[in-house]
């Protein structure tokens, strides 16, 4: 961890040129910094316009000057910022003259961090930072101002609140096991240890959703050579971002488009068309294409309407079997005068050549996805909560069964402890070093 002593520095406008650039500053040596660069500090949060000057006194730029005195600011610390002008040769002059003045450059999030370390944000308040920033739609957007505000951590604060009165009644139980009180008999435990297993599960349910609008739904395109595959990935995305033609194996990697289907984020995966070949160079697009279905959150099976099922008759497709996420799609039904839209046994018909079906087809991606509702209320989340959330279920879940199956009070005070525990993992503190460093790495400089 960089020392917070340090005077941090960083241009937090996009590169590249603008009509404004802004640079902050963040640290205890900023009115120092201010004195020299810009005449003093202005009255905090007013903005004053300045000359920004070198060391020589020559002007670099002119523009305006903000002050935000700690622990009232964004990074809790004394925070300057300089609204100049947006070019590149500019703001590296501005920049390398707060570094001769005693400031180090700031690393990736760096800002945020001392944000975190301070106490104005908690964790899960710091990434919706990051979130709001990378937001691919309106929705998402939206739904990471929720968790900036706290929506999501409040709900987390909840639970461990009362995970830990659940826990004062069972260490209770124990400490006066020779009284003719028993706090486990009367059902008072069980009944809130079931209405908190209710609503951490509904709670999941919210926080998977959270994390789609924050990172797109995961789409992978699979099927046998030639079905149309790239033909949908094209018609989604809106350009031909895969190559077409009528030769199988033309797509030999797997092909990534970001897009936003009607507000919902995705990141579409076109897949090599699944066969066995002695083409070694398709055999590993194949593998690779096997690969990407392990994260994917929905699987699109490409058929030819009026051909057999591939998952049912295609053993190269026979691990597909069951699997909860398939979404299947008779393609090409202008040839078959099939129906267009759900159908009876669940599947979907298009013609991708018509551009038919891929409403329908939208839709059933928001249902996936469970957003086919409003989303207003939606808070933006990350896989890094999910599985926190997970393993606080399997806790209260081994809780129950230590409760009304092995009734062994002193296992059900650690499985409770444990759910707690990781629950507060995504508010913070966290001990890892490692953990942090990897969350606000992904941030730009500039927060």
């Amino acid at each position: 961890m960089l020392p917070q002593s340090d005077t941090i520095a960083a241009i937090a406008t996009a590169p590249g040129r603008g009509g404004v650039g802004v640079i902050r500053v963040s640290g205890p040596a900023v009115v120092h910094i201010a004195d020299a660069m810009v005449g003093g500090c202005p009255p905090p949060r007013h903005a004053a316009y300045r000359h920004f000057v070198d060391a020589q006194g020559e002007v670099l730029d002119n523009g305006l000057v903000l002050f935000f005195p700690g622990p009232a600011s964004y990074t809790g610390e004394d925070v300057l910022e300089l609204q100049g002008h947006g070019g590149p040769v500019v703001l590296d002059a501005l920049l390398a003259r707060l570094l001769a003045l005693g400031c180090r450059a700031a690393e990736p999030g760096e800002f945020t961090r001392r944000a975190y370390e301070n106490q104005r944000l908690d964790l899960s308040q710091a990434e919706a930072v990051a979130d709001l920033i990378d937001a691919e739609s309106l929705a998402a957007a939206r739904a990471a101002q929720r968790s900036l505000s706290g929506a999501f951590s409040r709900r987390i604060e909840s639970f461990c609140a009362e995970l830990l009165s659940l826990r004062t009644w069972v260490e209770a139980s124990i400490d006066f096991a020779d009284e003719d009180i028993d706090f486990l008999a009367d059902g008072e435990v069980a009944q809130r240890l079931s209405t908190l297993l209710s609503h951490l599960r509904a709670l999941r349910q919210q926080t998977d959703r959270g994390r789609v609008l924050a990172e797109g739904l995961r789409v992978a395109i699979v099927g046998a050579p030639n079905v149309g595959k790239s033909s949908l990935l094209n018609a989604l995305a809106g350009h031909d971002a895969a190559i077409v033609t009528d030769i199988a194996g033309t797509t030999r990697d797997v092909l990534r488009e970001r897009v936003v289907l009607d507000g919902l984020p995705v990141l579409l995966l076109d897949t090599a068309g699944i066969r066995d070949t002695d083409d070694p160079v398709e055999r590993i697009g194949v593998q690779r294409a096997w690969a990407t279905l392990d994260d994917a959150d929905v699987v699109l099976v490409m058929n030819t309407d009026g051909q057999p099922d591939v998952i049912e008759t295609d053993p190269a497709f026979a691990r597909l079997r069951g699997d909860t996420r398939l979404l299947r799609l008779q393609n090409k039904c202008d040839l078959t005068a099939g129906v267009v839209g759900p159908r009876s046994d669940g599947s979907l018909g298009l013609s991708i050549l018509r551009d038919q079906g891929l409403t329908a087809l939208i839709e059933a991606l928001h249902q996936r996805a469970g957003l086919q509702s409003d989303v207003v209320g939606e808070f933006s989340a990350r896989r890094r909560h999910l599985d926190a959330i997970d393993r606080a279920l399997q806790g209260l879940e081994q809780a129950e069964a230590q409760l009304h199956v092995h009734q062994a009070p002193e296992l059900l005070a650690e499985d409770l402890a444990l759910a707690n525990r990781v629950l507060g993992e995504i508010n913070g503190p966290v001990d890892t070093e490692t953990l942090l460093g990897a969350i606000f790495s992904s941030f730009c400089v500039g927060k």
